[in-house]
């Protein structure tokens, strides 16, 4: 099994939660942060691309190179960068579906 697939099946359940958080934002009115979302992305993968390849670089973490797409961002293979994306729309969008509706009144 492919680390892309893995990553797939992983991210299938993410955006259906994303979807319906997406749904229940509108359905309240609510717009999207589109700013801080940005932000907290760069900072996330900018993060994520240093550690990576720190872990992947001193041999902590090694990949199967039959197994990768084979793109990588440094030393790091690109599909280690899905669950940081996965993360950042998983936790907005369970914050929203968490959320509790204001009493009518």
């Amino acid at each position: 099994m492919t680390y892309l697939l893995v990553n797939t099946l992983f991210f299938v359940p993410v955006l259906v939660v994303a979807a319906l958080a997406v749904r229940r934002a509108r359905r309240r009115g609510a717009r999207p942060h589109v700013p801080a979302l940005l932000v907290a992305g760069a900072v996330m993968l900018a993060l994520t691309a240093v550690f990576d390849n720190v872990l992947v670089g001193v041999g902590l973490v090694g990949y199967d190179p039959d197994l990768i797409l084979g793109w990588r961002i440094g030393v790091a293979p690109v599909e280690d960068f899905a669950y940081t994306v996965a993360a950042l729309l998983l936790l907005p969008s369970v914050w929203e579906l968490l959320r509790r509706e204001p009493p009518p009144g």
